[in-house]
């Protein structure tokens, strides 16, 4: 019996997390605000491992600090080297934009609450790499599994490293929205060819426990992904 939930990635996806350590303390100086004390605070960005242990967070090549406008030429910062620490003084709580950057097109921006209750706090926010290129899946692979890793791929794995450069015509994005649309008998027939004609290289999990099956298109030979475009195109009636 299939599992009943079937997730075609048109692109491999990494899920990993960061955390965001704040600290901060009053300081004895004039405050623009009365009422408000001075305070210096700082935040330092950690990445966590497969085990929720902290890590350098090396994916990141840089990570720029939105600060409120009042800050002025000070408002915007950025920081070239892990733990990207951003170090200020100020009176003032808000929300504050932060943006991670690990390669063109893998820019992330979270929203972290800098506020003054507690002298320590930490955050955390999980976040998802779309279709990593080799460096950064390499990056990514010191915190924990990739896709092809379950495989039997090694770390350090040339093969690993390269995605398949899938059919010219065959936009796979839209084959892995046109495959999720199918019918269950369909996608059951789906499964099927994916299962008769993955090579080696072919990222495939079947999550019994979660009902899933998951398959990264990326990985599958191009005669597969044909095979699976004119199929899909076959029971939806064209593209």
């Amino acid at each position: 019996m299939l599992p009943p939930r079937l997730t075609f990635m048109g692109a491999a996806q990494v899920k990993r997390s960061v955390k965001l350590v704040t600290e901060q303390h009053t300081i004895d100086k004039p405050s623009e605000m009365e009422g408000f004390p001075m305070r210096e605070w700082s935040i330092k960005i950690y990445q966590l491992n497969e085990h929720g242990e902290e890590i350098p967070a090396n994916i990141y090549s840089k990570v720029t600090y939105h600060l409120h406008e009042s800050f002025g030429k000070r408002a915007i910062q950025t920081m070239t080297a892990p733990p990207f620490t951003c170090k200020e003084e100020g009176w003032g709580e808000f929300d504050m934009p932060i943006t991670l950057h690990a390669e063109k097109g893998q820019e992330q921006t979270i929203t972290h609450d800098l506020n003054f209750q507690k002298e320590r706090y930490e955050t955390k926010h999980n976040l998802v790499f779309k279709n990593p290129k080799p460096a950064l899946m390499e990056r990514l692979r010191d915190s924990g599994p990739v896709p092809g890793d379950e495989n039997g791929k090694k770390r350090g794995d040339e093969s690993a490293k390269k995605k398949k450069r899938p059919d010219k015509g065959v936009d796979m994005d839209k084959l892995a929205e046109n495959l999720q649309r199918l019918q269950e008998d369909d996608l059951l027939q789906v499964v099927q060819m994916v299962h008769d004609h993955k090579t080696a290289e072919s990222y495939t999990k079947n999550d019994i426990d979660a009902g899933e099956f998951h398959v990264d298109l990326y990985t599958l030979p191009d005669t597969l992904i044909r095979m699976l475009w004119d199929f899909s195109a076959d029971r939806l009636g064209g593209h």
